[in-house]
């Protein structure tokens, strides 16, 4: 995927505890009362008395995790820790918080995003044609004081590490902040979980479940049906990113996870990581020359540009047999790829589309959501 899209903010995040000791023993007692069966990157913990949302992982390599208590008590709270529910204004920092917000019929409380252009969808491109929403800076760089006149309950983040002065800033004026660390989910249906995080923020959690079970529905129900598939083609993936280097995802990645529950034979199965890879072009073209279906190339949109690109693209047998599909041809009036922004939230759709390469006779009536075959 184009890390550009997702990696809008870096984060310096609030220390909430002064006894790590004591905070690792309340972490240990939650985990008996959990809710969420697939996301490791946060938890949500009710004992019926007090509502803990737990962020497990909040950005890569994080040494520590970070509690928030919610409550719906009118009497003011300044505790660090404390979030007053439901949120009424909102800033949300990476394009997969819009289809949760609006799935949660939420998008209204946004007042604030960084480079909205990257938005897609058409219901939040109203609002910010409107006013509604506004645009808080660029992808590294947010303006703190546009954000700050907002006057936002909260700040919703993104983050590759805890170190940014930005959020340090807004922190200071009295405008809470937590982290959303969905990008690092291991699984499809562990990314698209987090809905129940804005479910407890916007307290909406019955819609946030009940949201997240028809999602967990359908993929296990494409899951299922991609099992009567008479054969398992082969699959390759990525491109060259840099000289002869070619990047593609590792084998326990959530991008084979899909090629594997759509019952395809993805050829990097079997290496390590959760990443990606960075082989050689020899390499792939040893192992994939004969792969029955490239799955997205890269950022290349047409046949043309690949062999512009390099010449030897030709070799694989899937551009001879013209059966190269990616996702980022579809995008919204501003230009962001709509992949990027619904398939974390939608992966029963992503699912349905690589069936639907794969093994196309097993939904004869499904159309493309986000895929399409490159000309």
């Amino acid at each position: 995927m184009k890390q550009q899209y997702y990696s809008l903010i870096l984060l310096h995040f609030l220390l909430l505890f002064s006894c790590k000791k004591a905070a690792k023993t309340e972490i240990k007692e939650y985990n008996s009362l959990s809710t969420i069966k697939y996301a490791k990157g946060f938890d949500i913990i009710d004992d019926g008395a007090t509502k803990t949302l737990l962020i497990k992982s909040p950005y890569r390599n994080a040494k520590r995790e970070f509690a928030y208590t919610i409550h719906k008590s009118t009497s003011p709270n300044t505790a660090k820790n404390a979030i007053k529910v439901p949120i009424n204004k909102v800033v949300v920092t990476s394009t997969t918080h819009i289809p949760m917000l609006e799935l949660l019929q939420k998008e209204t409380t946004i007042v604030g995003f960084p480079h909205t252009k990257y938005i897609s969808s058409e219901k939040t491109r109203e609002l910010i044609a409107r006013g509604a929403i506004k645009d808080i800076g660029k992808e590294h760089s947010l303006n703190t004081e546009i954000l700050i006149d907002l006057h936002p309950d909260l700040v919703v983040g993104f983050s590759v590490n805890s170190i940014n002065k930005a959020y340090t800033t807004i922190e200071k004026s009295g405008i809470k902040t937590i982290m959303n660390g969905d990008w690092l989910e291991e699984t499809p249906l562990g990314r698209a979980e987090w809905i129940k995080f804005f479910g407890v923020l916007f307290d909406e959690q019955k819609r946030a479940d009940s949201i997240f079970n028809v999602i967990e529905k359908n993929y296990t129900k494409a899951k299922s049906i991609a099992k009567n598939a008479v054969r398992k083609p082969s699959i390759l993936s990525g491109a060259i990113m840099n000289k002869d280097i070619w990047n593609l995802p590792a084998g326990n990645s959530f991008v084979a996870q899909y090629l594997k529950d759509a019952n395809t034979n993805y050829l990097w199965s079997d290496t390590k990581g959760k990443g990606s890879l960075s082989l050689s072009f020899e390499t792939i073209l040893d192992k994939g020359k004969n792969a029955d279906y490239w799955i997205s190339p890269g950022y290349f949109s047409s046949t043309k540009q690949l062999l512009a690109s390099n010449q030897h693209y030709g070799e694989f047998n899937a551009f001879k047999t013209n059966n190269i599909y990616t996702s980022n041809l579809k995008k919204g009036a501003s230009g962001g790829i709509l992949y990027f922004e619904l398939g974390p939230t939608r992966p029963d759709l992503v699912l349905k589309d690589i069936i639907k390469i794969a093994h196309p006779n097993l939904l004869p009536e499904y159309n493309f959501t986000f895929f399409q075959k490159i000309k």
